[in-house]
């Protein structure tokens, strides 16, 4: 694997096509579309704003391209599916997490899909996979997100289902969900854990307006539930399957967020390396300065080292293996390179890089959430570590 800000895939050929046809889409149409409506990163998302999206990446084969093709899908592996999310992130399109389907979409379900009965596929997750409905995924509470065993949210047994009490909270794409998959503990349990498929038009379901994060986006639901009553054909798997199913979902997603981050980081490269060539200072090119050069030059460094291992870690998946000590690693070394990369590309941007509007400006708000999403950089050293002393 070659150093590129822009790869190519030729050894790859359904791959390359695919990464040709989705720049030209996200440089293209997606831009257009975004520039008529004013779209910016802070724009707040609404099913009549992303579902013209939907319906179009899916008309396109990108709307959950990675599932198995009786659902619609291709198959990708999940290197196929990284490639793409990095040129998602890279587009620098405020709505291109739709396009994929993260937002609300298949990428939103991922391998849950997999415990679903087939009235729950007829009836929630295929018309998710199809566009027509959407979802958001419900695990977090104030005082549960490392520790998520500390939730609150539980389940009473009431004769044909459940009725749920909680507070869930950083629901993304809440605002555009029919139903979300919650994660409750059993009443009357300590560690019994359940998954549960709930109507957010549900009696005695709220979904509220949630928190801002520091990227700005409005993409966040708090979902709160009060004596909610769940049908018994809603509990996804079995009683105890829930944090099975949650953090499973958790696990692979720790891996494949490390390639939109990486796209981000790109886009930060690139718009770096522009500005150095462009910007004069005493009559040269920023860029003629050593210390200019240095940092570029570390910038480039960590992102491709950061790239390498999660691709490699990417195959090894695709092998069977399933790399968790690998995914820790990645996780951690993405999210504080992508923190240094950025923070130097706000540094060559002078004041440009410190005023909002600015897309570097932006692209520093993102890339530091994830090194808290999806388990804190101290929580990676931690599986870290204790994959190690276990060996």
């Amino acid at each position: 694997m070659l150093f590129s800000l822009r790869p190519d895939y030729v050894s790859d050929p359904l791959l390359n096509d695919l990464v040709t046809r989705l720049r030209d889409y996200l440089e293209g149409e997606l831009a257009d579309y975004e520039r008529d409506r004013g779209v910016r990163p802070e724009t707040p998302i609404t099913r009549a704003l992303l579902e013209p999206v939907w319906r179009r990446s899916r008309e396109l084969g990108f709307y959950g391209i990675h599932l198995p093709p009786e659902l619609g899908g291709q198959g990708l592996t999940y290197t196929q599916l990284a490639a793409l999310k990095e040129e998602v992130g890279a587009s620098g399109r405020a709505l291109a997490h739709s396009v994929l389907g993260e937002m609300g979409g298949p990428l939103r379900v991922g391998d849950i899909l997999g415990a679903a009965t087939e009235h729950q596929l007829q009836t929630y997750f295929l018309p998710v996979v199809r566009g027509e409905r959407a979802c958001c995924f419900s695990m977090t509470e104030a005082d549960a997100g490392s520790d998520v065993r500390a939730m609150r949210t539980e389940a009473v047994p009431d004769g044909g289902g459940y009725r749920l009490t909680g507070h869930k909270v950083f629901s993304s794409a809440g605002p555009v969900a029919d139903f979300a998959i919650v994660i409750a503990r059993l009443a009357g349990t300590e560690r019994t854990y359940c998954a549960f498929i709930v109507d957010l038009d549900s009696a005695g379901c709220q979904a509220l307006e949630g928190s801002i994060p520091m990227s700005g986006e409005h993409i966040e639901s708090d979902i709160v539930l009060k004596d909610c009553f769940v049908p018994a054909a809603n509990l996804l798997g079995s009683e105890g399957d829930g944090l099975r199913l949650g953090l499973g979902r958790v696990n692979v997603n720790r891996l494949l967020h490390c390639p939109s981050v990486l796209g981000m980081t790109r886009r930060a490269i690139e718009l770096t390396t522009e500005r150095a060539r462009t910007r004069t200072v005493a009559g040269a090119p920023l860029g003629d300065l050593q210390a200019i050069q240095h940092k570029l030059a570390d910038m480039a460094a960590d992102y491709y080292a950061a790239r390498a291992m999660t691709y490699a870690a990417l195959a090894a998946l695709d092998s069977g293996t399933v790399p968790r000590l690998e995914a820790f690693m990645c996780k951690l070394f993405v999210a504080e390179s992508a923190f240094r990369i950025l923070d130097q590309a706000v540094q060559i941007h002078g004041k440009e890089g410190l005023t909002q509007g600015n897309e570097v400006e932006y692209l520093f708000r993102k890339v530091r959430m994830f090194r808290v999403l999806t388990g804190t950089s101290e929580i990676q050293k931690n599986g870290i570590a204790k994959l190690l002393l276990r060996a």
